[in-house]
């Protein structure tokens, strides 16, 4: 069978679907630790509904992906619908692509003139609400809001307080599980419960 055949279609509306998911991506970024649900999608195997969904929202030829060994299965999929460079260049991607998390400080962290230039971490979990407890504080949040996730590594804070350190700099990061998505900007601080 050819790579073409093996293509699954992207988005049903890909416009009407794209606005939605853009929307749930800006709603998790404006209330860090609040879970969105994105648009419906079918990727390939390994992506998750909410990973591919994002991807095909955010990427687009003008910005490199580095995409994450372990979804190899899914790199032509995501090429072919998004239209975006690959880069196996950390240091030059604008997405990561990632089913477990990367090195933060590899990544581009903008500069205090220039942060949006930074790179945004769109990382699959197994699901929210099990797993490791974290408490969250910072812009977007009134109070402190406690968050679960299955599927950080066991020294995500001391990570995560290494980036936050950066702020203005830094990475920012898309959680995604099944359908949905809860977000982490790189304002947020980040403790364990």
């Amino acid at each position: 069978m050819s790579v073409v055949q093996d293509l699954t279609p992207g988005f049903a509306d890909p416009v009407g679907d794209a606005q939605t998911t853009f929307r749930a991506v800006l709603d998790a970024m404006a209330h860090p630790g609040s879970a969105y649900t994105v648009a419906p999608l079918r990727p390939p195997a390994p992506l998750h509904q909410a990973l591919a969904a994002v991807v095909l929202t955010l990427a687009d030829h003008e910005t490199p992906l580095l995409l994450d060994r372990g979804a190899d299965a899914a790199a032509h999929w995501v090429v072919f619908h998004t239209g975006a460079p690959s880069t196996a260049d950390a240091a030059t991607a604008a997405f990561v692509v990632a089913l477990s998390l990367p090195d933060l400080a590899t990544l581009p962290t903008g500069t205090d003139e220039a942060p949006e230039t930074s790179a945004t971490v769109i990382l699959q979990v197994a699901r929210f609400g099990a797993g490791q407890r974290l408490r969250l504080s910072g812009p977007g949040l009134r109070t402190p809001l406690e968050l679960a996730v299955d599927g950080l590594p066991a020294d995500f804070v001391d990570r995560w307080r290494r980036n936050h350190a950066l702020f203005p700099r830094g990475v920012d990061l898309i959680l995604c599980a099944h359908d949905r998505v809860v977000a982490l900007p790189r304002s947020v601080s980040v403790e364990e419960v």
